[in-house]
């Protein structure tokens, strides 16, 4: 049998070593968004990508208790008294591309613009354009835009694209996804950027694959369902969450 093979950790009786580095220095020198960005992408990152990480992890942390994720945690916890692991681990499962997902469909679409307006040799602008008039024709949402309760602007947005621009992380991606929202605004209706569309640019101009959109919403939010699992645990009774069900279906057949 053939073993696992891994490019990310290992370790002997005296040592652990996460890509190459000895994770007691890390221990001493890192920071957890450093430890990610090493996990993912083989180095350690700037000063600006790290406060941007952060950002993004804060801004993902959690939503309210009615966030699906959140829901799902809470109701796992109303009814298991006995698994942190399994309330939490329902809350991570309830995480999709209508919740938390969209910022990997983000990045897709952020580096699907990019590659177009490099290899046609066109400005972002225009391929945003492109983009735009394509989503139309094909009848596709476009992910990243759009907020079910934050309609006019969600809030973090800004500040996540305030600090990429301070700490000089905010690049193509960002620029694009700017593009975007004016071309979509003009076409469709207007459709503010969204907290997945803001981290999807800003994961991608650090150099971030697609699929981090997703992996960076898990890990934040992580922190929130504890949270939620925790208050769950010390603040209501087991069962205690219910729901109004109305029947729809056929009537009680007679005997």
């Amino acid at each position: 049998m053939e073993p696992w093979r891994t490019a990310i950790a290992t370790s002997d009786a005296s040592h652990i070593w996460i890509r190459g580095r000895d994770v007691t220095a890390l221990m001493q020198r890192a920071t957890f968004a450093d430890v990610i960005v090493l996990l993912h992408l083989g180095r350690l990152p700037s000063a600006g990508e790290r406060r941007l990480l952060d950002a993004i992890l804060i801004g993902v942390a959690d939503h309210g208790a009615g966030a699906p994720s959140c829901a799902a945690a809470r109701l796992a916890a109303s009814g298991n008294r006995q698994s942190v692991s399994a309330a939490v681990a329902a809350g991570i499962l309830a995480i999709g591309d209508e919740h938390g997902g969209a910022g990997e469909n983000a990045m897709h679409l952020i580096a699907d613009g990019v590659a177009l307006a490099a290899r046609e040799g066109v400005p972002l602008d225009e391929a945003a354009q492109r983009i735009v008039a394509s989503a139309i024709a094909g009848k596709r949402r476009l992910p990243g835009l759009g907020h079910r309760v934050h309609t006019a602007a969600d809030p973090r947005v800004a500040t996540l694209f305030e600090l990429a621009a301070a700490e000089g992380v905010a690049g193509e991606g960002v620029a694009f996804l700017r593009a975007l929202e004016g071309h979509a605004g003009a076409r469709i209706k207007p459709l503010p950027i969204n907290i997945d569309g803001a981290l999807a640019a800003v994961l991608h101009d650090i150099g971030f694959a697609p699929a981090a959109g997703k992996f960076l919403f898990i890990i934040g939010r992580v922190a929130g369902l504890t949270a939620e699992v925790a208050e769950e645990y010390e603040r209501e009774r087991p069962m205690r969450i219910k729901f109004e069900v109305e029947y729809d279906g056929p009537p009680p057949a007679s005997e």
